[in-house]
């Protein structure tokens, strides 16, 4: 539910700051919206064309998750992926750690091709397993397929289902570490899932 609040806001508050993004009026006919359910969550698309010229992925953390670290996954082919587009992960919490009203803090911002082509090489080439480090990559071609086209690359072997677990490559270490330090009710997150993670 916070995901699907975060990807409206997301594209309320860019729509709303069009002026700031866009001072010239270079794309008056450009609107962002909410793409539910495909590659990529949030589009610049021509309102009149329908051409998109930028995506945004989204994805969102819970910071006292158990597992501390994010744990969603990206499978999405770096072949569908334009040059522009942007991977964007939105760390939040509770105000009062346990209840109360959702606040986000700063974003992990990426570009998604190279975080698709990272975790491929990662699989492939750096992760010790004895087991097979084969991809059977997505014949996809293009960004933005308009359809169900099958746009992720999947591994020949993935007993954990880990493949796409964007935290465990390492690309996002310095920002976990970061978050981590961040602080509720004058806590730091770190110490609050230590103390979680002992009841």
């Amino acid at each position: 539910m916070v995901s699907a609040v975060i990807e409206d806001n997301v594209v309320s508050t860019l729509n709303f700051l069009k002026s700031d993004w866009d001072p010239s009026g270079i794309y008056n006919d450009y609107v962002f919206i909410r793409n539910a359910e495909m590659f990529p969550d949030v589009r610049l698309i021509n309102s009149k064309t329908d051409e998109t010229i930028l995506g945004i992925e989204l994805k969102s953390w819970y910071l006292l998750s158990k597992e501390r670290v994010p744990s969603f996954r990206f499978k999405t082919s770096p072949k569908v992926c334009a040059e522009q587009d942007f991977f964007v992960v939105v760390p939040w919490a509770l105000d009062n750690v346990l209840s109360g009203t959702p606040i986000i803090f700063s974003p992990y911002i990426d570009q998604c091709r190279y975080v698709a082509e990272y975790r491929n090489y990662w699989w492939t080439s750096i992760r010790k397993s004895k087991e097979s480090t084969q991809i059977n990559y997505s014949t996809a071609s293009q960004p933005y397929p308009s359809g169900r086209e099958k746009i992720e690359d999947k591994p020949e072997y993935d007993h954990g289902n880990n493949f796409g677990r964007i935290a465990r490559t390492g690309l996002m270490d310095d920002f976990i570490e970061k978050c981590m330090d961040l602080k509720l009710s004058g806590i730091h997150i770190s110490k609050w899932l230590d103390f979680l993670g002992s009841i």
